[in-house]
């Protein structure tokens, strides 16, 4: 099979054009297609008024070695043509029933249902290692009512929210699933694979940039757990993990204890548990486990309307169905040395109340598949650095996290509504009494207030700074009525949990750090990607071989 890049067609090509690309890239005749897939699809929007689609495709073609050579023959430089990759996923270990039923066994734990620990613990149950799964939430349709009684009544569940239960804080997102990791073993395609098989629609296997969508991955992670459990894993939920059993001397894993005071044993244990999880974090250092300052970021979410994006994007091309509708990603170094970015930018979506702790106010964003919303919003956000912006050690971010979180609990009204500002009172250092035309989508609601209150002044200074300047690159940005509402905090983990090259925690032989908690993944395909990983890391382990090539 052979892969064709850059294949470069207009937006309103007819259906038959991509075939007849492909037989003059490889210039052959029309009965010499034999069949193709398109593996990826995007758009290159840098004219307005010319927006292009932009293909890879795999293709069976007749006499497949001759077409390559008489191609490359002709054009030996060309990078675009090429034996299309193998992306199917070997088994570490192939024998993993076998090893199961062996005397004295001990099952792998898994520690949080999130995207990293459910792809950890699917790993390991089809090689047959019968994994647990401990999850401190509740399944994904409870959490659902939990996380729906905060924003429509103010009413938090501590242990059932945004960031605690199956699905993890990916299930209460925009569902993206791409990622700028490295990839060499096809990982993130066999993801997306499982996702499909799932319930996922099928294009989230060639878009450039997929996506899922809240409802969906409800569904989804519900026949992720349905297949674990039919091929032998366990799931525990309510189950918070509060301690380690370790060996004495070795500091060796040799169970974990729950808040309920059970000791499951086991020599194998995935932290995957996400970057909220403050509480497990203290016991972890408690344990001697070593964890280190990890830098993050704090800041706002912003709001346009989506017609305002989608026209600054596409221009005439604004509502095309095969565009969808538009994102962005803006970057800018602030002149106090400060970079200042968007992140995870959800188009037409909502701004979504994602506090786990009480008397805190933290917002993120969050799209359904249709993407249909009236606004656009993003994490509009400053870097931060341990060490200069709060101590450098590892619990320090967390209680930096805490601080400006308080503070915007009390900005809102001390209620779980969150502090809003219209932009243009935000450029102008005035607090804002009202709000206008953008009507802000963060439920259980927003108060207007002055959000200099709920950042770090250089954040506040640099905020100021990039937003005229993002303006000149999307029209519309900096609009007088555009919402920012505070605050932003959890980008990604403040700490990172070093591991060795056989994925186990570099003081704790058979701690498996993992995931965006323990500060390897950064959404919901790299951190699935991770959980194959470290998954691979334990199954090798429990035979005996040793690791190689797994990236980790």
């Amino acid at each position: 099979m052979l892969r064709l890049t850059e294949l470069r067609l207009p937006l309103d090509h007819p259906p038959e054009a991509l075939k007849e690309a492909i037989r003059a890239r490889l210039d052959i005749a029309p009965d010499a297609l034999e069949h193709f897939t398109v593996f990826r699809r995007g758009h290159d929007a840098r004219r307005r008024s010319a927006i292009i689609l932009v293909y890879t495709v795999d293709c069976v073609v007749k006499e497949e070695a001759a077409v390559l050579a008489r191609y490359r023959a002709a054009h030996p430089k060309d990078p675009h043509v090429t034996i299309a990759p193998d992306m199917r996923w070997t088994p570490p270990v192939a024998d993993g029933v076998a090893l199961a039923g062996q005397p004295g066994y001990l099952r792998p734990v898994v520690i949080g249902a999130g995207p990293c620990g459910f792809m950890a613990a699917l790993t390991l149950a089809q090689m047959g290692l019968r994994p647990i799964v401990l999850e401190r939430g509740k399944v994904v349709r409870e959490r659902t009512v939990d996380t729906f009684a905060l924003w429509r009544k103010g009413v938090l569940t501590p242990e059932s929210n945004v960031q605690f239960g199956e699905g993890g804080a990916g299930t209460f997102s925009d569902g993206k699933l791409y990622s700028q990791v490295r990839d060499p073993r096809f990982l993130g395609r066999r993801v997306l694979e499982e996702f499909v098989k799932a319930g996922a629609p099928e294009e989230i296997l060639y878009l450039a940039h997929p996506h899922i969508g809240t409802f969906r991955l409800v569904s989804m992670v519900e026949h992720i757990r349905a297949e674990i459990e039919a091929a032998g894993g366990e799931y525990r939920f309510g189950t918070r993990v509060d301690g380690l059993v370790l060996e004495e001397g070795t500091q060796r894993v040799k169970g974990v204890r729950t808040a309920e005071g059970e000791v499951i044993a086991t020599d194998h244990v995935v932290m995957a548990v996400g970057h909220s999880a403050r509480d497990t974090f203290a016991m972890l250092q408690q344990a001697g486990v070593q964890m280190q300052a990890k830098p993050f970021s704090i800041g706002v979410r912003i709001e346009h309307p989506q017609s305002v994006i989608d026209t600054a994007q596409f221009g005439p091309s604004a509502g095309n169905p095969l565009l969808g509708a538009a994102e962005y990603r803006l970057v800018h170094h602030a002149s106090n040395g400060r970079g200042v970015y968007s992140f995870c930018m959800c188009p037409g979506g909502t701004v979504v109340a994602a506090t786990s702790e009480e008397g805190q106010v933290v917002t993120n964003g969050m799209s359904q598949y249709s993407r249909a919303e009236r606004n656009a919003n993003s994490g509009m956000v400053v870097d931060l650095r341990p060490g200069e912006d709060y101590p450098d050690d590892p619990l320090a971010g967390m209680a930096f996290q805490r601080h400006w979180e308080r503070k915007a609990f009390e900005a809102g009204g001390r209620s779980y509504k969150a502090p809003a500002q219209r932009v243009g009172d935000f450029l102008a250092g005035r607090p804002s009494t009202t709000l206008g035309s953008v009507v802000p989508s963060y439920k259980p609601g927003v108060t207007p207030a002055d959000l200099s209150t709920c950042l770090p002044d250089f954040a506040v200074a640099a905020l100021r700074e990039a937003l005229p300047l993002f303006d000149r690159k999307l029209k519309g940005f900096a609009m007088e009525d555009a919402v920012m509402t505070g605050v932003e905090t959890r980008t990604s983990s403040p700490l990172r949990i070093p591991r060795g090259a056989d994925g186990q925690s570099l003081s704790t032989p058979g701690l498996y750090p993992a995931g965006e908690g323990a500060g390897y993944a950064g959404g919901i395909l790299s951190a699935g990607i991770d959980g194959i990983r470290i998954a691979e890391a334990v199954a090798l382990d429990l035979a005996g071989k040793t690791v190689d090539g797994l990236g980790l």
